[in-house]
This record gives structure tokens, sequence and C-alpha cells, in this order.
């Protein structure tokens, strides 16, 4: 049943190969938004809540050049941005090759 859901909606989470990272507050609109463009292309993803987590905040802003806000997205530990980046990404049609690895 998925695999025609999966089919139907044009997603292949089976070509996806990208590890995918992103730093989130549980009720943070744009980082639910990210989750849903990521889920809508079928990939996986480890998801780091850090809601209130001052230490790891302070760690994700290390590897997302000083940015503190959320969310903050890694594919295949290159720093993308944030919701509003992968949403230019995947409106460019580079998301795509990023999550498939071409």
């Amino acid at each position: 049943m998925l695999n025609f859901l999966n089919s139907l909606l044009g997603r292949q989470p089976e070509r996806i190969k990208a590890n995918i990272e992103i730093y989130t507050w549980q009720t943070c609109p744009y980082c639910i938004r990210a989750k849903i463009l990521l889920w809508w292309k079928g990939a996986n993803f480890t998801e780091y809540k850090i809601d209130g987590d001052e230490t790891a905040r302070t760690q994700m802003s290390e590897r997302a050049n000083n940015r503190r806000t959320l969310p903050q997205i890694f594919i295949n530990n290159q720093h993308i941005g944030g919701c509003d980046d992968l949403y230019e990404l995947d409106s460019k049609g580079e998301l795509d090759l990023l999550l498939i690895g071409e």
C-alpha cells in the first residue's frame, strides 16, 4: 500500500541516499514545515530536538556557521541552512539532487 501511495505522489524514498540531520524545537512552525517537506520527499532524517537546551543549541550553532535560528539542516554533513533555505533549494530543483547524491 505504501509503495502505491509513494508512486501516486511521485515519491521515491528508495533513491534517497543522503544522511539528513535537522535541529528543531518541537513547536517551531518553521521546523515543522521543513520536516514536512523532507517527509514529502520520502526522506528519513535524524532529528535533534533541542528545546530549551542551551548547550545543544551552542553545539548546533558551531556546526551552522554561528546561526542560532531553528531549524538548522545538514545534508551529508553539509550545512544547508534553515527552512527557507531548504524550500529555496527545492524550488530550484537542487534539493532532489542533494537527497539522491547526484
